[in-house]
């Protein structure tokens, strides 16, 4: 029963962790008048953006890591790119596990001769693809990061609009709604991929073979659901 009940777990601790870091923006001041001239300058800015900060918690630093103005837009940055990342991640997850592949003859590596179905949908298939194939991943997540929608680029706006959808010029409204469905759906997919990967390490079972089994109660013996 324990190895059902780590999965839970991680993900209260998952949660915890991103609740104590601060990548919400509105400021509810609880710490009294004595603020510095930078950290003014911080809140002030988090009040203008108003990204993610939603009810319950609004703007959540108890541990007071934001100390300015630069400090507060790299921790946002990062969040949305991991939780970017994250989302294509699930993504992933979801396609995978629907063994949906290039083709059912479609080849992975010829020289090694070894095809899109043969690599395993769970988590173990990225050690199956050949090096030269781990390569030439790294290396386009490389020039995206560098070139193509640079890291540096802090407020993570690369100018990809699609009419009727984010056309925010047209209908600016959307604006502060999709850009805190993007941080909300974000941070639930870090959530979501760090439990997927955590329950296949401690079950041995995919996404798949655990929603097979029914293996959906953490206090089961793996079994069914109850």
């Amino acid at each position: 029963m324990l190895k059902h009940v780590i999965l839970p777990l991680m993900a209260v601790l998952v949660l915890f962790i991103e609740q104590v870091t601060p990548f919400s923006t509105r400021f509810h001041d609880r710490r009294g008048d004595s603020r510095s001239g930078v950290l003014n300058n911080v809140l002030y800015a988090a009040d203008d953006m108003e990204i993610g900060a939603l009810p319950p918690l609004g703007y959540f630093d108890p541990l007071g890591m934001i100390t300015d103005t630069e400090k507060f837009k790299r921790y946002r940055a990062v969040e949305r790119k991991h939780g970017r990342i994250a989302m294509l991640a699930m993504l992933g997850t979801f396609v995978h596990n629907n063994f949906i592949t290039f083709g059912d003859y479609s080849y992975l590596s010829i020289s090694q001769d070894i095809q899109f179905r043969n690599v395993s949908n769970g988590i173990k298939g990225i050690l199956q693809v050949p090096l030269a194939g781990q390569l030439q991943i790294l290396t386009f997540c490389g020039f995206v990061e560098l070139f193509w929608w640079p890291a540096s680029q802090l407020d993570g706006d690369y100018g990809v609009r699609i009419p009727y959808i984010n056309n925010w010029d047209v209908q600016p409204a959307k604006e502060i709604r999709q850009k805190n469905a993007e941080i909300n759906n974000g941070r639930a997919a870090m959530m979501g991929i760090v439990g997927i990967v955590a329950q296949e390490l401690v079950t041995h079972k995919t996404f798949a073979d655990q929603a097979y089994d029914c293996d959906i109660n953490p206090f089961g013996d793996g079994r069914g659901f109850f």
